[in-house]
């Protein structure tokens, strides 16, 4: 197992119309805990970009609304361009609990997983008490199982904002391949899985509120779609039925 003693971390925030809740998610950061913030503006329509730049974010804006997975791809080339060794994601809508960034960094420093999930699903109770919608539960419950049972992990949420990667895996993926909608989110597990890295997680708490982000009904049954597509692939492409491109690891 390898360790090293000096490694970069650089979070990233896929950002969308977030000024109520992006200050109060920076300032959560420990301090001291990442080297880097890199914010991500896809066209925000409110003061976003302003807010960043007073808070001394590094500040990327698209020219053009890219979507959700469009947004990531952003944040995931430049932070491997400014030497990230190892990069969070977390939303800027104050939805996660960036104070545990640590606890999600460590194990990847430590060289036990590739990619950390802060999981919001440790009980049922937790889940519902903290706002997430009774449906919105059973679609990440029966995801969450299908994909375990497909991809032969024992992960209790799939579908989490709040990850951590390591430079290899974003160095091997090629995520770029990969949806610019809500999708990505499930594309980018299925590709770390079908590359034989490890994934852990740590439990965080709920928060969903009026201004934290959130998909519509609509939505969220196009990405649960999308979600078991991707999975079916997986399988096609594990089985040696079919080869899909966003599934073969880079220099490969």
């Amino acid at each position: 197992m390898e360790q090293r003693k000096s490694q970069k971390v650089i979070v990233v925030m896929p950002a969308y119309n977030a000024e109520t809740t992006l200050e109060k998610t920076y300032r959560d950061i420990p301090p001291g805990s990442v080297d880097e913030v890199i914010l991500v503006d896809d066209v925000s329509t409110d003061n976003t970009v302003e807010i960043a730049r007073r808070l001394g974010l590094t500040v990327i804006v698209h020219e053009q609304n890219k979507g959700y997975g469009g947004n990531q791809k952003t944040c995931y080339k430049y932070a491997l361009e400014h030497g990230a060794d190892i990069v969070v994601m977390v939303h800027p809508d104050y939805q996660y609990d960036s104070r545990l960034i640590l606890y999600l960094v460590q194990p990847v420093k430590d060289g036990l997983y590739d990619v950390m999930l802060g999981s919001r699903i440790r009980t049922r109770a937790e889940a519902l008490a903290g706002g997430m919608p009774l449906y919105k539960y059973v679609a990440n419950r029966f995801l969450t199982f299908v994909e375990n049972i497909a991809l032969g992990q024992n992960l209790s949420e799939f579908h989490t904002g709040f990850r951590v990667f390591s430079r290899r895996v974003l160095e091997t993926i090629p995520y770029e391949l990969n949806s610019d909608d809500f999708v990505f989110d499930s594309q980018i597990l299925v590709q770390a899985v079908a590359a034989n890295f490890r994934i852990g997680e740590f439990p965080v708490p709920v928060r969903y509120f009026k201004e934290a982000s959130s998909i519509n009904f609509h939505r969220s049954m196009k990405y649960g779609f999308g979600t078991l597509y991707a999975v079916l692939q997986y399988v096609l492409y594990k089985w040696k039925i079919a080869r899909y491109p966003y599934l073969i690891p880079k220099n490969t």
